[in-house]
């Protein structure tokens, strides 16, 4: 086969890994991974590299699966039982709502901060919220492909080149009353952050599911099947570009923040500002505007693969347990769209509105995130073992079956995935309860 004829056949193909990393690039690497470097330097450069590693397979076993059947993981779990269509529905619908409302309220900020207008954040959400859903309605598989390619090449270039610099500048010294923030202290905050940041860490294991599905979806698109090797590459390259922008934000929070005796904002507005000057502070002043628009471009994206990915997943959950056609129909995708996106507004809304004791409100962005970032993990084994029935399961091709050693990681992987979801509900539960 002559290389234009290859080239030609994987362009074909390449889509559904593209989206993968724009979902994964926004709360968990603009915000978590940032974070990790402004809070505790690169003492968590270790624990972002093992969550990437340990999930790899079952997001691997999603593109996998569709290449393999033509099917979404969704119809595999049918097959096992309608139960697990029930567990999965379960948890999808529970996080469906705080994992939105956390990603709206991020780049709601952003919006925000790059018009710079004298509007309260929650109208910038509400707005954003609006054009989330018109464009989904509109635009759905098609339009999320063509603008994602198109971010996802500005924000790497950015992302890239503000590290390069950073790195050749060097980290600045730590002011003199510096105190480093301690990972196993007596409060387990330390713990706790860990625990959010693998939650996203390069995504939450239960969202595999939307790469099933996209993958099916750029079939549909490009009426291309493409092969095994294919599929998996165009994976493998989103896999990597999201574990590569996993250290580059490490590396600028921790370049730019750590020892610098100033913390990143809880205010969605003020922290968008601190992670533009992230760049600036590499590339130079004068990109403030373009770094803006790019950082607002990427949540932008996250915001709508995620409504479309919590969409079609719960769409079809719905389709398969009534024993239905699994075609998403105009009428059921502007229910879930709807329901979805307002569902995250409201969290917001209330969150925000409602005040505590101090007179702030009950919620802020960073609260936000490390919830739903927590639930994430906290649900990460159950849909790594339902990824791992189905592809181990006897209607499975036995001719697609994973190599021995990813077979051995995905098992070393629920392992670890348990062992520290059961540490964390014992340190956050368990623990205040025999202390107190």
């Amino acid at each position: 086969m002559a290389n234009s004829e290859k080239l030609t056949r994987f362009l074909k193909t390449l889509g559904p890994g593209i989206m993968f990393a724009g979902t994964c690039i926004g709360g968990s690497h603009l915000v978590q991974s940032t974070r990790a470097g402004a809070d505790y330097g690169f003492q968590l450069l270790f624990i972002i590299l093992l969550a990437n590693f340990f999930k790899y397979p079952f997001f691997e076993f999603a593109s996998r699966y569709t290449n393999a059947t033509g099917k979404s993981t969704l119809e595999g779990f049918s097959q096992e039982g309608k139960w697990t269509l029930y567990l999965y529905g379960i948890i999808t619908f529970i996080s469906m709502f705080i994992v939105t409302a956390a990603i709206l309220f991020v780049t709601g900020g952003l919006m925000a901060n790059l018009f710079g207008l004298d509007i309260e954040v929650i109208y910038w959400i509400g707005g954003l919220s609006v054009i989330v859903w018109v464009l989904l309605l509109i635009g759905k598989f098609n339009f999320l492909d063509s603008a994602l390619k198109a971010i996802g090449v500005v924000l790497v270039i950015s992302v890239v080149s503000a590290t390069v610099i950073v790195i050749i500048n060097g980290q600045p010294e730590a002011v003199t009353d510096f105190e480093p923030k301690d990972l196993l202290d007596k409060e387990l905050v330390g713990f706790g952050f860990m625990i959010a940041l693998m939650g996203w860490m390069p995504m939450g294991v239960d969202m595999s599911a939307w790469a099933s599905i996209w993958t099916q979806e750029r079939i549909k698109q490009t009426n291309y099947y493409p092969t095994l090797k294919e599929t998996l590459l165009d994976f493998n390259i989103g896999y990597a570009i999201t574990v590569f922008l996993a250290l580059c934000f490490l590396t600028l929070g921790a370049y730019v923040f750590y020892g610098s005796g100033k913390e990143l904002s809880s205010n969605a507005v003020v922290f968008s500002n601190q992670l533009v000057t992230l760049f600036t502070k590499g590339i130079g002043s004068w990109s403030y505007t373009i770094i803006a628009a790019a950082a607002f471009s990427t949540m932008f994206g996250t915001s709508l693969t995620l409504v479309d990915g919590y969409t079609r997943s719960m769409d079809r959950v719905v389709r398969l347990l009534q024993e239905k056609d699994t075609t998403t129909s105009k009428r059921s995708y502007l229910f879930w769209v709807s329901l979805t996106v307002i569902g995250g507004f409201l969290i917001i809304l209330f969150g925000t509105t409602l005040k505590g004791q101090d007179g702030r409100g009950l919620i802020n962005f960073k609260t936000l995130i490390d919830i739903a970032t927590a639930l994430s993990f906290l649900v990460a084994p159950i849909a790594a073992y339902l990824n791992f029935k189905i592809i181990y399961s006897n209607t499975f091709p036995k001719t697609h079956l994973p190599p021995i050693w990813l077979k051995a990681l995905a098992i070393a992987g629920m392992v670890l995935l348990t062992g520290f979801s059961l540490a964390f509900i014992y340190a956050k539960f368990i623990y205040p309860m025999l202390t107190n």
